[in-house]
């Protein structure tokens, strides 16, 4: 595994940003054929602006997650506090970044939040699927160290070879890709069943939540909160706070098949 796909010169071409590029472009077709499909009174040219507006919010939002837990490093090196190609994006950062960017976008084209939101999910879980190639490529959101006949022993150089040298390690982005990819196709087949407006939205949050309680079991690089893993307390929160909220709303109660 090597981050650089291609280098010419002084163009640099890298995996990590190949992957967002790749997740963004099939991301932005899906979403353009579930807002039509919903009849959400938006242009494809409005659509643009939505991922203009969320893309860099997500971003700035999952780097400065990632950066606050990690002060004790940023602080003494802060120029590196841009360099997100060697990774450091935290998802539940960026996942709430860009959830206030649809709201805030959601009332400005005075469309439904809950509806826009559900249109986006599969595109987002699809996009987080592609994005663990990167991952994978860069030697980072790595696992712990394992004897399975799976693990992998990345470069000396890389996030993992250096936190754990010589060993073979659990691809943990891979184990995350696989969960991703299994909940995108849930999301993609409830889609046309006639859930209530926001049912597809709190159950990505529930199931990526678990899946990513899962993954963390294995992975060597999370953030804390003191003894506990950042994500399995994130992780809580999200499927009690969502699974409250589809009881409540009885988001589960069909409305009409569309």
């Amino acid at each position: 595994m090597h981050p650089i796909l291609v280098q010419l010169g002084p163009i640099t071409i890298r995996y990590y940003g190949l992957m967002y590029i790749i997740a963004i472009a099939i991301g932005f077709y899906l979403l353009c054929k579930e807002a039509r499909r919903k009849n959400l009174s938006l242009t494809t040219e409005s659509l643009l602006d939505l991922l203009l507006l969320t893309i860099p919010l997500a971003l700035i939002a999952a780097r400065l997650y990632y950066v606050v837990f990690r002060l004790d490093y940023y602080g003494r090196f802060p120029l590196d506090i841009f360099k997100i190609w060697e990774g450091g994006l935290a998802i539940h950062g960026g996942v709430l970044g860009g959830a206030l960017a649809i709201f805030w976008f959601a009332r400005w084209k005075r469309v439904k939040f809950w509806a826009l939101a559900d249109a986006i999910v599969p595109s987002l879980i699809l996009g987080q699927a592609i994005g663990r190639i990167g991952n994978l490529m860069n030697g980072d959101a790595y696992g712990t160290p394992t004897t399975l006949p799976w693990g992998i022993r990345f470069p000396a150089d890389s996030p993992a070879g250096m936190a754990y040298p010589g060993l073979a390690t659990h691809p943990s982005m891979i184990y995350e890709m696989i969960l991703n990819v299994a909940i995108f196709a849930y999301l993609w087949a409830i889609r046309k069943r006639g859930y209530k407006d926001g049912f597809s939205a709190a159950m990505y949050f529930i199931l990526y939540a678990v899946a990513r309680s899962i993954v963390s079991l294995t992975r060597g690089d999370d953030l804390y909160l003191g003894p506990i893993k950042a994500p399995h307390l994130v992780s809580a929160l999200l499927v009690i706070g969502f699974g409250i909220f589809i009881w409540r709303a009885k988001l589960y109660k069909k409305t009409q098949v569309v």
